[in-house]
């Protein structure tokens, strides 16, 4: 990790195919990884010169990664299977009789091993293998093959620790029981790496085009980030993540959609509530069949649908105020719908803002009444 004081102010930031800085996908990253900016990953010098997303993940992993090997890989116990003389463990009795290991005056014995050939360090050493053979590291072709080069040396330096099949579930089953921090960021380092080189559901070997990819992985770090930020900077408020609301039918019906807005907020001292739905599109207006622009219907629709069904709950339901966040790269749009119980608003957040900038706008959004 480098000190980002040390680079030349004037060289021009590195963007998303949606035109976000990688250094701004970075703070959101750390936001939604519940890293705040007094965290020591805050500042690092590889993420100015990363030229995609794919770049961004290698370089923060190989850094973590350089930085665990000073120290010392953490291992784990694992199960270990072995013919030995004496017993050790388990013996496995119809193994050890089928492979007449007892007439060599051996055991086979299941016990477990202290090793460094750990599930989190095999979702390592196979994330980079697998970015070094596919990532997507921009054009500069010395810059490419320079991180290609790093990936594949790190690599080696894993030998001993399993290639493996990479899943979702296999990466959260490790995050779920981290303590230590940096492998709880390099696990969800894998994690996003893994979104990336996911298949479409097309038949053959068909993957979904840089844009999509990063749409689809922007669009779960932004929803994340804008959470985890309200609930750091926001302590006057309760925030709750996703809760399933109500639909309050007369007769219960199996068919309905469960609803489940990206945050609720109350604020403490008012009892005043905003239900904030992000969405992560390119444009915050579409066009209709005569080329005039409007609001996202759908997105409307279903803002007003979690304000409308639980208006008769109490008194602040009955007057909540509802808000669509984009996000934007060039216009920013602020608009408010005023209905007769409801004010529904239209809000974007510049991500290619400097990010102090981005912090303050994100602020404004819920203190604007």
């Amino acid at each position: 990790m480098g000190n980002a004081d040390s680079l030349s102010p004037a060289a021009p930031a590195q963007l998303t195919a949606y035109g976000i800085p990688i250094r701004n996908v970075w703070h959101m990253l750390l936001y939604a990884w519940q890293e705040t900016p007094r965290s020591p990953y805050w500042q690092m010098a590889d993420v100015e010169k990363a030229p995609s997303l794919d770049a961004l993940l290698a370089y923060c992993l190989s850094n973590l990664l350089q930085q665990r090997l000073r120290i010392g890989l953490g291992c784990s116990y694992m199960p270990e299977v072995q013919a030995m003389r004496g017993v050790r463990g388990r013996i496995q009795i119809t193994r050890s009789l089928k492979q007449q290991s007892f007439a060599r005056g051996q055991a086979i014995c299941q016990f477990e091993q202290y090793s460094v050939n750990a599930p989190k360090n095999q979702i390592i050493r196979t994330t980079l293998f697998q970015l070094a053979q596919t990532g997507e590291f921009g054009p500069n072709r010395q810059q490419t093959e320079g991180l290609r080069h790093t990936l594949r040396r790190l690599v080696r330096d894993l030998d001993g620790i399993d290639l493996v099949e990479l899943t979702p579930d296999l990466i959260h089953r490790q995050q779920a029981f981290r303590q230590d921090r940096d492998y709880r960021l390099m696990l969800a380092l894998c994690d996003l790496a893994l979104q990336r080189q996911m298949p479409t559901e097309l038949d053959g070997y068909s993957y979904q085009s840089r844009l999509e990819r990063d749409r689809l992985t922007l669009y779960r770090v932004y929803e994340a980030f804008v959470a985890n930020f309200y609930l750091h900077h926001l302590p006057q408020w309760q925030i709750l993540r996703q809760k399933v609301l109500g639909w309050h039918e007369k007769k219960p019906n199996t068919y309905l959609p469960a609803m489940k807005p990206d945050l609720i907020l109350q604020e403490k001292a008012t009892g005043r509530i905003i239900v904030l739905d992000t969405k992560f599109t390119a444009q915050s207006l579409v066009e209709n069949r005569w080329g005039k622009e409007m609001f996202a219907s759908s997105h409307l629709y279903q803002l007003y649908t979690y304000l409308g069904t639980q208006e008769h709950m109490s008194e602040q339901q009955a007057k909540s105020a509802g808000i669509l966040l984009y996000p934007a790269v060039r216009e920013e749009l602020s608009e408010v719908i005023e209905l007769p119980n409801h004010e529904m608003r239209i809000e974007c957040v510049n991500l290619a803002a400097p990010w102090p900038q981005i912090e303050q706008r994100l602020k404004d959004v819920i203190q604007e009444r």
